[in-house]
């Protein structure tokens, strides 16, 4: 019988990553990074697979990245806010270009239904429900809820960048 993509674990683990400088006390940003295989309504009657890059980047803590046809030349990324796919994760939430739902299917068990829509057309995915939970829970642990202002650059900061850049 083939491997369900969808209800066996990803080949590869997440990474968590430095990107940092490390001064005492400081939180060090990092990332996490897992490849999953979502599948893909093709048309009607027909499904595939795509390989699917989920990332979480400290530097960038209220989005989500997924990449599709990771490590391929027509890879795409797709980047919203992390707090769209944990509410999609329990019930209907986005609009417009993004969409996320919970189901159950029979076949693959608790499943999350991504639908994408671009000027080049529009993609219905869906993804382990489990596996991409126990991801963004991994995100959650690296930059908890609430403390994602902490890690973006104060005025200062800001100010001290525009004028390096004139």
């Amino acid at each position: 019988m083939p491997r369900d993509p969808l209800s066996a674990p990803s080949d590869q683990p997440f990474a968590a990553t430095p990107t940092g400088g490390e001064q005492p006390g400081a939180v060090v940003p990092g990332a996490v990074e897992e490849e999953l295989v979502l599948r893909i309504a093709l048309d009607e009657e027909q499904v595939g697979e795509v390989r699917t890059r989920f990332r979480y980047d400290a530097a960038a803590p209220y989005e989500v990245r997924l990449t599709f046809h990771a490590d391929r030349p027509d890879e795409a990324d797709w980047v919203f806010s992390r707090e769209l796919l944990r509410d999609g994760l329990d019930s209907l939430s986005g609009q417009g270009d993004v969409k996320l739902w919970p189901t159950h299917c029979p076949c693959h068990g608790l499943t999350l239904h991504v639908a994408l829509e671009s000027p080049y057309g529009s993609a219905l995915l869906e993804a382990s429900r489990p596996q991409v939970k126990a991801w963004l829970d991994r995100t959650y642990r690296l930059v908890p809820d609430g403390q994602e202002v902490e890690l973006l650059p104060s005025d200062e900061e800001l100010a001290r960048l525009l004028a390096e850049g004139r």
